[in-house]
């Protein structure tokens, strides 16, 4: 028996619907940032409010919103917790083979100063990541990265979730962008020049707010040589890419471009002083003294390429699994509504399993009357996270670790992400009965009713289903119709407004549930999720501020810079 979406259920009132949609977001910020509760707590108690005021409240038939939560939870665990799992084991094989130390060296002779290693790690490098993977990838191996090399867990995770701002919209090879073309109509190249008009501004800013946030103004101005050649050469990078290629590859060319030309610039340059956290007095000075060690020889030049060779694995891996005709291969297409889709590629190679999901496949119906599809979308062969399991796979035969040691590591890495991967399963079901009930579309109503400052609150749209969703692609579906009508009837430019739904979705990235608990399980800080929180929240609204910014001036007065 079907079921037809209510938005405003409450008296046909949309701020009081607006006021009751919120009750679970609010409730999640309250019970990490203030409460401090453990992430699996706290996501599940709000999985559980969802449930009770889609069930109560909007009027959603119990057996749709507890199956809708299950269709969430599925996709938490495949493909989001599958690319934990498998990234964080990669990680610790490199540990447990003493390959680490040997990067850790490597990184050292490029520079042991703490904050043009975050420029190189964590925005350069988790550029490439972003842009090859998308999903928990880029921040998972990066902040495990950064916290190997002695950084502060907490700060690693942080500052690696904030350094993901610039990459989003383009991330997956460019996914975000390409699923809005479908409802909305506008081709996706015009949304990737109008996005590669707006993020470059943040592009060029990001370096440097990083290094503000770990050392100060003034301590951020020693290395600002080094912050303009990775800001703006991944911006300038970013610009030419989105407007003249298109969507798909602007994030691996600026991150290799941003990645090379600091690398290059720090053989020549060395800033006066080096930075470290005031809690690494002992380790920066092991450190000190690794560093000529290193220069004498320790390490032979086929030494550090034998230790890097499992990331360099991992972004083979990762980029091939990126291409999309690799992935159609593997996943499949989704058509049609058989229940227990079976597809065979032109070759008659592929097989892709899409169970319908029980009491909810094409049941619910929207605001028109159109079914809206609900899939168990098992997608294991294509998933970014069997690319990284390849990759460990191979890492085993390069370090020679015998497969007994190669289990253990697995078998310890499952233990140590049961709860993280909790989390991150029941935020991820809390989200799917936001949608499926219409609480996140009448959180969108309440914004696009703003009027005339609609192309200042645009962005505020992006930023919310991006939080609630904890996918830029998610949210531009989610909201890219609604924003394309509402900037119609206000006199703005479609493309702008849902270009600005995902350039302010990449603000929210670094405050989505599912985000902290990947950050938080890939730097082994299960429980802490309250803490990172309240370290990203202020950043976070920060960066949002100036999108909205950027999209208001845009509209206004430079409306010259609309495709």
């Amino acid at each position: 028996m079907g079921w037809t979406q209510v938005y405003t259920p409450l008296g046909n009132s949309l701020p009081l619907s607006s006021l009751a949609a919120l009750i679970p977001i609010l409730y999640f910020f309250w019970a990490l940032a203030i409460k401090r509760m453990k992430g699996h707590t706290a996501g599940l108690t709000t999985l559980l409010i969802a449930l009770v005021l889609a069930v109560f409240v909007y009027g959603m038939p119990a057996e749709k919103a507890v199956m809708s939560a299950s269709q969430g939870a599925v996709y938490g665990l495949l493909p989001i917790g599958w690319i934990i799992i498998t990234s964080v084991f990669l990680y610790k094989l490199t540990v447990k083979t003493g390959q680490f130390e040997v990067i850790r060296s490597s990184v050292l002779s490029i520079t042991d100063d703490r904050r043009l290693q975050a420029l190189l790690i964590a925005f350069s490098f988790g550029a490439f990541l972003e842009g090859a993977a998308g999903f928990g990838a880029p921040v998972a191996i990066s902040a495990a990265l950064l916290a190997g090399l002695g950084f502060n867990p907490l700060y690693a995770a942080g500052i690696c979730l904030i350094a993901n701002t610039a990459p989003v919209a383009f991330g997956a090879i460019g996914i975000p962008i390409i699923a809005v073309e479908g409802p909305t109509g506008i081709p996706a190249m015009e949304i990737s020049k109008m996005v590669g008009r707006q993020l470059p501004f943040l592009s060029v800013f990001i370096p440097f707010y990083l290094i503000v946030i770990m050392s100060g103004f003034r301590r951020s101005l020693e290395v600002l040589p080094a912050i303009l050649v990775s800001g703006v050469s991944f911006a300038v990078t970013q610009y030419l890419s989105s407007n003249f290629l298109g969507p798909e590859l602007p994030d691996i060319l600026s991150a290799i471009v941003s990645l090379v030309a600091l690398a290059v610039f720090l053989k020549f340059w060395k800033p006066k002083t080096t930075f470290k956290f005031p809690h690494e007095k002992e380790a920066a000075a092991a450190a000190e003294a690794e560093q000529p060690e290193y220069r004498q020889g320790a390490y032979s030049a086929g030494r550090i390429f034998k230790a890097w060779t499992p990331f360099l694995l991992l972004t083979a891996m990762v980029s091939l699994w990126g291409i999309p005709a690799v992935k159609q291969a593997l996943t499949g297409h989704y058509e049609g509504s058989n229940p227990l889709l079976i597809v065979l590629n032109d070759a008659g190679s592929r097989l892709s399993f899409a169970p319908g999901v029980p009491f909810l496949h094409n049941q619910i119906l929207d605001s028109s009357g159109k079914p809206i599809e609900a899939l168990y979308k098992l997608e294991l062969l294509g998933s970014a996270g069997t690319a990284i399991l390849i990759a460990a796979v191979l890492t085993k035969f390069v370090t020679a670790i015998a497969w007994k040691d190669w289990g253990a590591v697995l078998i310890d890495t499952l233990k140590e992400l049961r709860k993280p991967v909790l989390t991150i399963a029941s935020v991820v079901g809390f989200a799917y009965v936001t949608n499926s009930s219409g609480m996140s579309t009448t959180l969108g109503m309440s914004l696009a009713m703003t009027g005339a400052m609609f192309s200042f609150f645009s962005p505020v749209l992006g930023w919310l289903g991006v939080f609630i969703t904890g996918s830029d692609t998610s949210a531009n579906l989610l909201f890219g119709s609604l924003q394309k009508v509402t900037a119609t009837s206000v006199g703005m430019e479609p493309v702008l407004s849902v270009a600005a739904n995902s350039s302010g979705g990449v603000t929210g990235k670094m405050i989505s549930p599912q985000s902290i608990a990947v950050a938080c399980a890939a730097v082994g800080l299960a429980g802490k999720e309250s803490d990172l929180l309240r370290f990203t929240l202020k950043h976070s609204l920060f960066l949002l501020f100036l999108v909205c910014m950027i999209t208001f001036l845009q509209h206004h007065v430079f409306s010259w810079m609309i495709p």
